[in-house]
């Protein structure tokens, strides 16, 4: 909850802003995160309770599978 304070503050400070420099440097920094964030390769964290537990003994047992063919 705190980062949500965090970025209410921060768009509220925005919002102020009158300086074309600097909300041109605020894009930039909004524009390297996107393309940071896109670019990220996935984790198995990010599919953290999509899986039943028996879809995901399945999927483990298949990567197991897969690894003692390699």
């Amino acid at each position: 909850m705190y980062s949500e304070a965090r970025k209410l503050h921060l768009i509220e400070a925005m919002l102020k802003v009158k300086s074309e420099s600097v909300l041109i440097a605020l894009e930039n920094i909004l524009k390297k995160n996107e393309v940071k964030t896109a670019s990220s390769k996935s984790s198995i964290y990010d599919f953290v309770g999509i899986f039943s537990e028996s879809e995901a003994s399945l999927m483990n047992d298949s990567i197991e599978e897969a690894n003692s063919i390699s």
